[in-house]
């Protein structure tokens, strides 16, 4: 831009355009620079009576120094030719015309002939030099495709071994794809005829992992190809789950329907999950890393533009505390210009009770006031957008408060269910987390069915992980690939199964995007808001909030 302008204003000072005695010559400037400075030293030579040899001496040591430059520059034959060719030339022609007159008509003819010529010459030169370096561009391409053809070849042949030694299956490979990250790479094959399918491949991960020898926290774990005749295998080689990652600083906007990263394959590609339908499920035991992923989890839903988050923690609200406090002062006054990073917090069974007939109200209303809405989007889903944001659920060891025995526990988990069950269409859905993946935690078909997003953070614990409960039909999932806190496996509709790690989120981190978001959340529409009642309306009053500034106890 800057440039642009300069050139503009340069122009209208002196009314027309601006050479740039920087720029080299083309083949008609060349020219043209080469017949003029001949014309000029020939006019002048023969005024003063200049000797004509010493244009032929001058007309040699160019043709000699433009032969040694362009041999330098590596140009080609054709070229070197050309440029000691209109130094001799123009020498010649300058000589000559010293002796018989510059300025007579077949001086002056001669000399445009001789420029028109020099110009053709540079011109086809040109063409040649840049035909040569694309040949030469193109050259040095095949040879990276030989080299990379080879090694793909090569890894191809070994994988044929491989599976043929381990599963007993003879491939046929259609393609070896290596990852952008530079951590392993892709095999697309076909599977032999007779109703051989990929998952007897995934059922000896571990075993073509080991005879492979690949590092610790690296697999090789097949799935679904582009048909049911074709197998991809994901082979890792370099184990990016031993490496702590901090949470990415890019606080962008997101939004349910673009997906909500929740960490990071071992290809080092992040993982999104798709919630506008489905709900989810978190299992983690006791220091696997389970609290900072519901962390990871609500900085999803801060930075999304259509969802308001709901959280209920009834640990002392733990959970939600970081996310609610930048936005309060001491007293519990709203702090200007902050808003929290969740829209409600309930430490509390009461409060819990609140904020659940509050979520089945908006439901049910938005069942009748939004006929017309989806009538004319011809959905029967609500069109979730900033205007009429999602509600998601977000229940602390919510899994457990389903299989409790506890009178009140039950009234909860009653309600919680009755939100799975009723309001998909209407935008509230719920994220469950569980301490372990056991039976009675997942029992409940109505988790099964609806959770379809699931992790399972094992850190290499392996009691009370069973991950065929959480992962049924997965093969090849075994907690101790996974043994770093963090770590451990995600799986949804639209990825399968496999190894995962979520992001380490810090404190100052959570209150950046608190400070972040502020502006691109979301309120609750009219209509919702109105149904949620003054339970909602005065969720953040100072009373309410008291307790999480008593730090007497």
């Amino acid at each position: 831009m800057t440039t642009n302008t300069t050139t503009k204003k340069d122009e209208n000072a002196t009314g027309g355009p601006v050479w740039d005695w920087a720029a080299g010559h083309g083949p008609v400037t060349g020219a043209l620079s080469a017949t003029t400075g001949c014309l000029a030293v020939a006019t002048t030579g023969a005024a003063t009576g200049m000797p004509p040899a010493w244009a032929l001496t001058v007309g040699a040591a160019g043709a000699i120094g433009h032969t040694v430059s362009s041999l330098r520059d590596r140009l080609s034959a054709r070229t070197i030719a050309m440029r000691s060719a209109s130094w001799l030339v123009g020498a010649g022609w300058t000589t000559w015309a010293m002796t018989s007159g510059p300025l007579t008509w077949a001086a002056l003819g001669s000399l445009a002939t001789i420029g028109v010529g020099i110009g053709a010459a540079a011109r086809t030169a040109l063409l040649h030099e840049e035909a040569r370096e694309l040949e030469a561009i193109a050259a040095d391409e095949r040879q990276v495709a030989r080299e990379l053809s080879a090694e793909r070849r090569a890894i191809a042949a070994e994988w044929v071994d491989r599976v043929q030694r381990v599963c007993r299956i003879t491939l046929r490979i259609v393609a070896v794809e290596a990852w952008p990250t530079g951590t392993g790479f892709t095999i697309d094959a076909e599977l032999p005829a007779g109703g051989t399918t990929y998952d007897r491949i995934a059922q000896h991960s571990a075993a073509l992992s080991a005879d492979a020898r690949l590092p610790h926290g690296c697999t090789a774990v097949a799935s679904q190809g582009i048909d049911q005749g074709r197998v991809l295998i994901d082979v890792t080689t370099v184990n990016v789950l031993a490496e702590e990652r901090t949470y990415p600083s890019d606080y962008t906007p997101l939004s349910l329907y673009t997906g909500i990263p929740w960490g990071y394959r071992t290809n080092a590609e992040e993982i999104c999950v798709f919630l506008r339908e489905q709900c989810a499920l978190v299992v983690g035991p006791t220091g696997s890393g389970k609290t900072n992923m519901v962390h990871v989890i609500l900085a999803g839903f801060a930075r999304a533009t259509d969802v308001l988050t709901w959280v209920i923690d009834l640990n002392a609200g733990s959970a939600g505390l970081p996310w609610a406090r930048p936005a309060l002062d001491t007293n519990g006054a709203p702090v200007d210009g902050v808003r929290p990073g969740v829209d409600w917090l309930a430490s509390t069974y009461e409060e819990a009770v609140l904020m659940l007939d509050a979520a089945l109200a908006v439901g049910l209303r938005r069942k009748v006031a939004y006929q017309d809405l989806m009538a004319r989007a011809n959905t029967d889903l609500l069109p979730i957008s900033a205007k009429i944001p999602q509600i998601m659920l977000v229940v602390d060891e919510g899994a457990e408060i389903l299989t409790s025995t506890d009178r009140r526990m039950k009234d909860l988990a009653k309600k919680i269910l009755e939100v799975i069950r009723m309001l998909r269409a209407m935008g509230v859905r719920t994220v469950l987390t569980a301490l372990g993946a056991t039976g009675s935690v997942l029992g409940n078909l109505m988790i099964r069915r609806e959770a379809k997003a699931r992790v399972c953070l094992t850190g290499g614990e392996t009691e009370g992980m069973d991950l065929s409960k959480v992962f049924p039909g997965a093969r090849g999932l075994r907690p101790d690939q996974a043994p770093y806190k963090g770590a451990g496996f995600m799986g949804t509709p639209e990825s399968v199964a496999a190894l995962f790690k979520v992001w380490r989120i810090l404190p100052n981190q959570i209150r950046d995007i608190v400070h972040a978001t502020t502006d691109i959340h979301p309120t609750l529409d009219d209509i919702s808001s109105k149904a949620a009642g003054p339970a909602y309306a005065t969720r953040w009053d100072p009373d309410r909030t008291a307790w999480m500034r008593d730090t007497n106890h």
